[in-house]
């Protein structure tokens, strides 16, 4: 299995743990951490036995997004450099998006800036109650990256995006919760077992239907009435000739629980 620097990778049973893993700098995203998020997001793409992924921090951060100190030792050449760390960003967020598997966010703590961005770009966002969110990107003369103008506004809606990225408000873990942000706020002590619970619960579920479901969600932003319509309708009739989709019918019908395979 590959080595990482700035992350830990784990496979645990049918589903994987992404660990952010430079406690000493908060978690911030260096051009290594770009890369290797990179390289393991197409990993679990590309590996049809994981069935859902968690994202969580070492230490007491979440991330606090982009290591300034690293782009500034760029000197001249930082913009080239954070074009390149943002497109290595960009193309994990879009794996994780487009995965079947379900992912999960376990937000330990501060997620600022990227974190925040890779926080919430999950399908299940379960913070910790100590956890705190700030875009933090004006503040440093900066505008937002990692999907946060994409679905921030989906999320929570423009007005409250617009005063999160000019005015870089900073919310507590509840407040995240009310505004919609994440699914559900967890005692510290909890966050790390809750995810791994509910990681095993989705890795045992029908993970093609999962990414149908997902799938229909993002699309819905776009399509109209009818085009949705008729992507559901497509959708519900090509999964009900599936392996999971047969057992999910036949299980109902004999009143005992599914053993889905994610076929």
């Amino acid at each position: 299995m590959t080595e990482f620097t700035t992350l830990n990778f784990e496979r645990l049973d049918a589903f994987a743990r992404i660990t952010l893993n430079r406690p000493d700098a908060a978690n911030g995203m260096n051009m290594a951490m770009g890369r290797e998020l990179r390289a393991v997001a197409a990993q679990c793409k590309n590996d049809s036995d994981i069935r859902a992924v968690i994202i969580t921090g070492a230490g007491k951060m979440f991330s606090a997004g982009g290591d300034l100190k690293a782009f500034a030792a760029y000197g001249d050449e930082i913009g080239a450099a954070i074009l390149e760390l943002a497109n290595h960003l960009h193309a994990a967020i879009e794996d994780f998006s487009g995965l079947k598997a379900p992912v999960i966010t376990a937000i330990n703590g501060m997620a600022a800036g990227a974190g925040f961005s890779l926080a919430v770009c999950s399908d299940i966002a379960l913070c910790a109650a100590s956890a705190k969110f700030t875009m933090a990107y004006t503040a440093a003369g900066l505008s937002p990256d990692g999907g946060a103008s994409y679905f921030l506004p989906r999320l929570i809606g423009l007005r409250l995006t617009q005063e999160l990225m000019l005015c870089n408000r900073r919310l507590s873990a509840e407040e995240a919760l009310q505004y919609g942000l994440v699914t559900r706020v967890i005692d510290d002590e909890h966050l790390q077992e809750e995810a791994l619970s509910l990681a095993r619960q989705l890795a045992n579920g029908p993970t093609r239907a999962f990414g149908a479901v997902k799938q229909l969600l993002r699309d819905s932003h776009d399509n109209n009435l009818h085009h949705q319509l008729a992507d559901e309708a497509e959708s519900i009739s090509r999964l009900s000739t599936s392996h999971d989709g047969q057992e999910g019918i036949q299980a109902f019908l004999e009143k005992r629980k599914a053993v889905y395979k994610g076929q």
